[in-house]
């Protein structure tokens, strides 16, 4: 009897091993990741330089419990659910001007 039941474990042993090696190469990887993206939205401030997840830049310019205040163009500001944020870019330098000189 012990004979069938290891022979039985033995059978699926490949298949407990691709389980386990699934949830460390895939499920585990995306789950921090989703941790970390979360961290940066809910910790997204005024000034911050954001990516929505249509493509749009902007520059955050109010900051609400689930909306973000975000300034598209000069004067242009649009509301956005935090949930679109795909990417928080450091409060870096302005960008020079592309306006001809005088």
């Amino acid at each position: 009897m012990s004979g069938g039941l290891n022979a039985q474990l033995v059978s699926m042993a490949p298949i407990i091993l691709m389980v386990v090696l699934f949830y460390f190469l895939m499920i585990r990887p995306q789950q921090k990741r989703q941790k970390e993206h979360q961290a940066q939205i809910n910790a997204v401030k005024r000034g911050d330089n954001i990516v929505l997840s249509s493509g749009l830049l902007g520059k955050v310019v109010r900051v609400e419990d689930k909306e973000v205040g975000v300034e598209i163009a000069q004067g242009v500001t649009v509301k956005v659910m935090k949930g679109m944020i795909a990417e928080v870019r450091s409060k870096g330098e302005p960008a020079p001007a592309n306006d001809p000189k005088s």
